[in-house]
């Protein structure tokens, strides 16, 4: 049975020395809106497809939170029946973090969003204005500009000119791009975070160019009147053999000033044999390409700057070991430098990469706490016959996702309003469909609970348009509030003067993070100058 602990408590827990996990299962949404710093969040719609990575040691002390309304406790018998032994429940929510005089803060991924402001304050990275930077494109200066985002981001908005080099692709990949000292070298992503932390990642590696950050990225160079190019797959260029030498004398150079330690494939396997006692994320900081092409069975797909930029997203437990894994080392050293600074003392770097050990191919699909209940599945053009006479369609996928690709009839619901949904309908029974098949068949599970009934696309968005079945776009007549999503200023559909509005407030947003963080509750950042 989960424990109740006051705010107090939790706080001292969350700095204390143990491990412990923090988990708030409300709508990513509500998260946003107002939600405790060290706080991982796992709607509890998506707890069986998300706990296991995020807490993968079943005797980790978890905390769940929501805000009052009861959806802790039900994700606690949850928990519970997974296996998870050590649960509490924030007495009063997260409004009584608050009234105990305890800072909330809003926005996503916001320890890593307030670290790039800590380093920015701290080290002085130099940066230049959207102005200053088309003026100098103008002048026709010798320079390149580096977006450090993942493609799918990069081909949504792109500066002009612009190559893709993603966070930690930054130091192995640059010197193919600006093999002259001379070039200087900008780097941008949408706001700041992944600008300066790319651009102080060039400098901490001993990169001799002049480089500067991008101030706000590609949502100051929108404010700035300038054009921004989209549709773009502009990668970054193969990396030389005398480019990779010279990329692993630069990140140990990195790693040995913030004190990455390396350990052998025999350390790693004693480690794994500890797992019920200490826990060990192990991370592929390669490409998502690498990563398929081979990885050790138990690591998990996370591209360096994306686990830099997000952390909480891939680890909920604090304290915990960390394990990079990168055969060319450059990118988990550099990954490394980065979380030690953020505050995860235990991270270590996999010496001799994937040499000896066994290996899977593809890619990995999220860990499921609990096992995966049958259900009736049927294949998409049977589905679509029953959708073209009459059958209730539902679509459980991410609402931002379904707004772009879902299968033409199909309307949206989130997996915890389905019961409300057939109810608001009249229907007792429903066709389910989803981008994880995984997750409509737990919703068929929570309806037969109900004694309602439901079918199972087989396959999921996927295997529907695979069939060439109808695809649509838009959002359609939801059956819920899409809360499931805390909206970027640029993921909403909304004119230009407010868009720019919702821009400058995000960058305002961002920038008073650095003093935010100073309060009771928020987190400090050892300086390394």
């Amino acid at each position: 049975m989960a424990r109740s602990i006051t705010a107090r408590e939790l706080k001292d827990a969350l700095y204390g020395t143990g491990e412990i996990a923090l988990v708030d299962v409300r709508p990513e949404a509500v998260y946003g809106a107002n939600h405790i710093l060290l706080a991982s969040n796992v709607p509890l719609g998506h707890l069986e497809l998300r706990i296991a990575d995020l807490v993968p040691r079943p005797g980790t002390p978890v905390v769940l939170c929501d805000g009052g309304e009861g959806l802790a406790e039900t994700a606690a018998a949850k928990l519970a029946g997974f296996g998870y032994s050590d649960i509490s429940i924030l007495e009063g929510g997260v409004n009584a973090w608050g009234a105990a005089g305890l800072e909330l803060f809003s926005g996503l991924y916001v320890p890593s969003k307030a670290f790039g402001e800590f380093v920015e304050h701290e080290y002085e990275t130099p940066s230049v204005s959207a102005e200053e930077l088309k003026g100098m494109m103008d002048a026709g200066e010798d320079m390149v500009v580096l977006d450090s985002r993942p493609m799918g981001e990069f081909t949504m908005m792109n500066i002009p000119t612009g190559i893709d080099m993603p966070g930690a692709e930054l130091v192995y990949r640059v010197q193919e791009a600006a093999p002259r000292p001379e070039t200087t070298i900008v780097v941008n992503c949408a706001g700041r975070t992944r600008s300066i932390i790319g651009a102080q990642s060039l400098i901490n590696a001993g990169v001799p160019n002049k480089i500067v950050a991008l101030r706000n990225g590609t949502m100051g160079w929108h404010l700035a009147g300038y054009k921004l190019e989209h549709g773009n797959m502009r990668p970054p260029p193969e990396v030389s053999a005398d480019g990779a030498g010279m990329a692993r004398r630069r990140s140990r150079t990195a790693a040995d000033r913030f004190g990455v330690r390396h350990i052998d494939l025999a350390t790693l396997d004693k480690w794994r044999a500890e797992r019920d006692r200490t826990t060990l994320y192990v991370f592929d900081v390669r490409t998502a390409e690498e990563f398929a092409a081979g990885h050790l069975v138990d690591s998990r797909h996370a591209p360096g700057g994306q686990l830099v930029q997000s952390t909480d997203a891939y680890m909920a437990t604090q304290r915990a070991r960390v394990v990079l894994v990168d055969p060319e080392m450059v990118r988990a050293e550099m990954t490394g430098s980065w979380l030690r600074q953020l505050g995860w003392e235990d991270v270590f770097v996999l010496e001799g990469g994937l040499d000896g050990a066994e290996l899977k191919q593809g890619a990995r699909p999220a860990a499921l706490a609990g096992t995966l209940p049958d259900c009736d599945l049927i294949p998409p053009a049977e589905a679509k016959a029953r959708v073209d006479a009459g059958a209730l369609f539902l679509d459980l996928t991410r609402s931002l996702d379904y707004r772009d690709n879902h299968a033409e009839g199909a309307r949206w619901c989130p997996r915890e309003k389905l019961g409300d949904a057939l109810g608001k309908t009249g229907s007792e029974s429903a066709i389910l469909i989803a981008g994880d098949e995984r997750l409509a068949r737990l919703a068929a599970t929570d309806l037969a609970s109900k004694g309602l009934s439901a079918t199972v696309v087989s396959g999921g968005t996927e295997a529907w348009e695979a069939s060439g079945l109808p695809m649509a776009a838009g959002m359609g007549e939801p059956l819920a509030v899409p809360d499931d999503v805390y909206m970027r200023p640029y993921d909403k559909e909304a004119g230009r003067e407010e868009m720019e509005r919702r821009m400058n407030a995000y960058l305002t947003w961002e920038i008073a993070l650095v003093d935010q963080i100073a309060r009771d509750g928020g987190i400090s950042f050892r300086s390394y100058r």
